[in-house]
């Protein structure tokens, strides 16, 4: 007896419903099949990486961290002008804008900066989006093998510009090796 059915596409699929055999129903083919492939898999090299003893190669393309990097005067680069936060796929970065006063102008470079800037590590998916779309090169993603660290708290995972601003040696160095090239 068979059983004619149309799936969505259009295309007539016949169903049968024979007996099945003695030997289909001791499953014994399907027994050697599944030994078969538990024995393949028992003698292939594991690839489990024991972490802190065992450090994983990263690929060239590799994007770590991100970080909001600083000019050769130690001032911010950001702008605050969004446009990382509007291409991140996740919606993982959020700010706000403040106006830059009088006796701010050695800390931010133009008039409009990012009095908050906090990206949520919980949603990021490292696809480094706000890097490209950011036009004045603030945001970055490192190569650093650091990865993001673990914690019990929620709250430890949305970095703020604590710990996103590219440290102020850090950026006197990088500035000093531009120079020299």
């Amino acid at each position: 007896m068979s059983i004619e059915t149309i799936s969505l596409s259009g295309r007539k699929k016949v169903v049968s419903n024979k007996e099945m055999t003695f030997m289909e129903r001791l499953y014994l083919v399907a027994i050697v099949k599944g030994l078969f492939i538990t024995l393949k898999h028992l003698f292939r090299k594991k690839v489990t990486i024991h972490y802190p003893e065992q450090v994983r190669e990263m690929s060239p393309v590799y994007r770590g961290q991100h970080q909001l990097k600083r000019d050769e005067q130690g001032r911010e680069n950001c702008t605050a002008c969004g446009l990382c936060a509007l291409s991140c796929p996740a919606e993982a970065i959020t700010m706000k804008a403040a106006e830059r006063k009088a006796d701010e102008k050695h800390l931010y470079r133009e008039e409009k900066y990012a009095s908050i800037y906090e990206i949520n590590m919980l949603r990021c998916i490292f696809c480094g989006l706000c890097e490209e779309a950011c036009p004045k090169d603030a945001i970055y993603l490192t190569t650093s093998k650091v990865l993001v660290p673990s914690s019990y708290e929620r709250e430890d995972f949305i970095f703020g510009k604590d710990r996103l601003v590219m440290p102020l040696d850090v950026a006197i160095k990088n500035a000093q090796l531009n120079n020299a090239n």
